[in-house]
């Protein structure tokens, strides 16, 4: 059986993540393609309740210690769901994955990007993304549509503009250095214009181009 392919979304707070993902995966679907959803830090039990200790905002942590439970997160994750759904030729869509370590606890927190090569290469062996999607726009408007939302904000989100700031700076970099995997998406268009972005992205994936 064909190996599936692995697709991440990445981007920062207010990007609007969760409304591509719905539309990456209903355009994959339109091709026949079967889809696995996932995300990180999540996709699994164990994941799950990582992921509340980490987005809690009344949980202080070092930033070692944050990265190391974004690991152990993704540890189960792939064991439990990445690596099988592959391995059956689903397409797998994950919202976040390694990318957004380098961006969050490297240029957010200032964990040297060489420590997490090395966590990166022990849980993940040779297993990368086929294509990464990132949305990108400033930080000012992202933190805006955050504060817009219903409900108060978690962890990451309550973060300091300058650490957001890190974090893009971080994303985009990564992007400059991996072209061939990354497509950058400017986000900070309409729902429309965003979507278009996507569909040229995803289609030109799809056949290769």
């Amino acid at each position: 059986m064909e190996r599936g392919r692995f697709i991440t979304l990445e981007g920062g707070e207010g990007a609007g993540k969760t409304t591509a993902l719905g539309y990456v995966r209903g355009l994959l679907e339109s091709h026949g393609i079967p889809v696995t959803l996932t995300r990180e830090p999540g996709g699994t039990r164990v994941g799950e309740h990582l992921r509340r200790l980490l987005l809690d905002p009344e949980v202080e942590m070092s930033a070692e210690t944050e990265l190391l439970l974004m690991f152990a997160a993704r540890a189960e994750h792939l064991q439990q769901v990445i690596r099988p759904a592959l391995e059956q030729g689903r397409w797998v869509l994950c919202d976040r994955f390694t990318d957004a370590s380098y961006a969050y606890q490297g240029g957010g927190r200032g964990v040297s990007p060489e420590r997490i090569a090395v966590l990166e290469d022990w849980v993940q062996g040779a297993l990368r993304p086929d294509l990464t999607i990132l949305l990108d726009l400033p930080v000012e408007v992202g933190m805006e549509r955050v504060r817009g939302r219903n409900g108060a904000m978690d962890r990451m989100e309550s973060e300091t503009l300058e650490f957001h700031r890190r974090v893009r700076r971080a994303y985009l970099d990564r992007a400059c250095r991996c072209p061939d995997r990354y497509c950058l998406v400017d986000a900070s268009g309409s729902p429309a214009v965003v979507e278009e972005q996507l569909r040229l992205c995803v289609e030109r994936f799809i056949h290769g181009r």
